[in-house]
């Protein structure tokens, strides 16, 4: 039977936007050493005691055009990860594109992206979870509202084009891998935002903030958006077919859950013109998390946090130490939470600019260094894991992931629950379809 565990996790860093109006990707992967080092990669989550790794393939590197692929090192990694019986939240397109799709702007991405799901989901029919697509907001918000990343605009009509794209390429996604995989389990790694107004004027524009940090939640679960955001999202080039699509695919939600990614850079001081820097942890994930919850209704995982080693060394500790305390409070106060996450396992380069410059810079922010020496926050971790995995489940034996081994994908009990989704998704589709 599917182990009842609360989901203690970790990640491999793999961004890889592009810079300099698309002339150079930033590719995480290689600047950390996975490539290199993968399979000592993988032998650290032993030692650390984790069966859940945030991972995917590099999608430039796999995707190489309209049902081409090259799957030669996700065959090697994936292959590793099912004979340690380790289970990938797989992480399918974060924060870019293949260079001869271009950017978010491009209408077609969505269609050939659920393609792209497809192929991977039947060429590893074990794998079960998936982030389709990460941080969905941050991946607009950056790419198109900053200016920063891939096609580098800065108006709210870029942005609300990448974002609806984006999402769509989430919900078409999540759609092709249930065709292939029935009981496929989603987690939506989006970031949990908070806008503070600096002054009473600044009131208005910190609204607007704390609206807009809805929109790619409510759109892939088919939540209503508010009045105000309808209005911007029409004005900004979204079509009444084209959000009605959105609510058309709702019943999808039932298969997610909804990660939370909180950091200290995660809650924004808002000034009257709009302008908005880092507040720091005022009210703290376990608030802001609460906020989400009660707007979704769904099960909660912490999919992302990390914090600099620090000149004092104890700042990541620290932090965990916070973070911890907040997914205890969410969890005391009724909200469902299954898992945790520090990202990533080791250090990351250029983050200290979110990856706008290419300087090599590299950000003490792992379980381990570069050299894959563990850090004191991984020590930390570590024990962290030792001694509240036996508490957690007790907590709540019924309130777990049904989550299957890699080593458990053939047995008769899963086929079982895999042949009755199957059934339930093709009568509910002829019941969307009016033949029953």
């Amino acid at each position: 039977m599917a182990a009842p565990w609360f989901m203690f996790a970790t990640g491999i860093e793999n961004s890889y936007p592009t810079i300099n109006n698309g002339r150079t990707r930033i590719d995480e992967m290689e600047k950390c050493g996975h490539y290199k080092h993968w399979r000592t990669d993988f032998e650290l989550l032993q030692d650390l005691d984790i069966q859940f790794l945030r991972y995917g393939p590099p999608i430039h590197k796999t995707w190489l055009g309209p049902e081409r692929y090259d799957w030669e090192f996700s065959d090697l990694t994936f292959g590793h990860l099912k004979q340690r019986d380790t289970v990938p939240i797989v992480d399918l397109c974060h924060f870019g594109v293949p260079d001869w799709i271009g950017d978010f702007q491009n209408p077609d991405f969505p269609e050939l992206f659920a393609d792209y799901a497809r192929a991977f989901a039947s060429r590893f029919p074990w794998v079960q979870l998936y982030t389709p697509v990460n941080e969905m907001f941050i991946c607009a918000t950056f790419s198109a509202y900053y200016g920063w990343w891939n096609e580098q605009l800065a108006s709210d009509r870029a942005f609300v084009t990448a974002l609806k794209h984006i999402v769509k390429a989430n919900v078409l996604a999540m759609a092709a891998i249930l065709d292939v995989r029935p009981d496929a389990i989603f987690v939506q790694s989006e970031s949990s935002e908070y806008f503070h107004a600096e002054d009473p004027k600044a009131i208005k524009p910190a609204e607007l903030g704390n609206a807009r940090r809805f929109l790619s939640l409510d759109l892939n679960y088919g939540h209503p958006v508010s009045s105000g955001m309808y209005e911007y999202l029409m004005d900004n080039g979204m079509t009444r077919e084209e959000y009605h699509f959105f609510l058309r695919h709702s019943p999808l939600r039932h298969h997610c859950i909804m990660g939370n990614d909180y950091y200290v850079t995660n809650e924004h001081r808002v000034a009257a013109d709009g302008r908005s820097w880092a507040a720091g942890d005022v009210f703290g994930y376990d608030d802001i998390t609460r906020q989400y919850f009660e707007r979704y209704k769904l099960p909660v995982m912490h999919t992302e946090t990390n914090m600099n080693e620090g000149p004092n060394g104890d700042e990541a500790v620290n932090w965990l130490w916070k973070q911890w305390a907040n997914v205890l409070r969410v969890r005391n106060t009724g909200v469902p939470i299954v898992g945790f996450t520090w990202y990533s396992l080791t250090d990351q380069v250029d983050w200290d600019t979110a990856l706008r410059e290419d300087r090599g810079t590299v950000n003490p922010l792992g379980l381990y260094d570069l050299d894959r020496n563990m850090r004191a926050v991984g020590r930390v971790y570590k024990d962290l894991i030792r001694s509240w995995s036996d508490v957690l489940p007790a907590q709540s034996v019924c309130l777990n992931v049904p989550v299957v081994l890699p080593s458990e994908t053939d047995e008769p009990f899963v086929q079982r629950r895999r042949d009755w989704m199957r059934r339930y998704h093709e009568a509910r589709h002829q019941r969307r379809s009016g033949e029953v």
